[in-house]
């Protein structure tokens, strides 16, 4: 209970900082690309990669902590951060085939999904 706890005070966090990221971004480069989006994928990933390594092999953090950060703020931030360490160790364990498809079908079924949300609330 204590971790969930946790994960939820993280993930508000993370939900504020990504709003905070994004309209700041979009403030500088505006609205004509997804500037603020790609840019708290992209240093949401940067983080993830940063933090679980010195969460889980250089500090001596507890469990909820960890989870506070990395499931909490970062997932949060952005769940882009996820995927991405997920495919690093996919390719740090040598799996090119399983991260190449987690790339792909990542890409392919998540364009397809939202393109099906969109047309389903259109219909409503």
């Amino acid at each position: 209970m204590k971790a969930l706890i946790f994960i939820a005070v993280g993930g508000a966090v993370g939900a504020v900082l990504r709003y905070l990221t994004s309209v700041t971004v979009y403030a500088f480069m505006g609205r004509g690309f997804p500037y603020g989006t790609l840019f708290v994928n992209v240093s949401g990933s940067m983080l993830m990669g940063l933090l679980s390594v010195m969460m889980l092999e250089r500090l001596d953090l507890g469990p909820e902590w960890r989870a506070a950060v990395l499931v909490g703020v970062l997932g949060s931030f952005t769940t882009f951060s996820t995927f991405s360490i997920e495919t690093l160790n996919l390719l740090e364990q040598g799996e090119v085939v399983r991260a190449t498809a987690n790339i792909v079908l990542s890409v392919l079924l998540c364009l397809v999904a939202v393109w099906s949300g969109v047309l389903i609330g259109r219909q409503l």
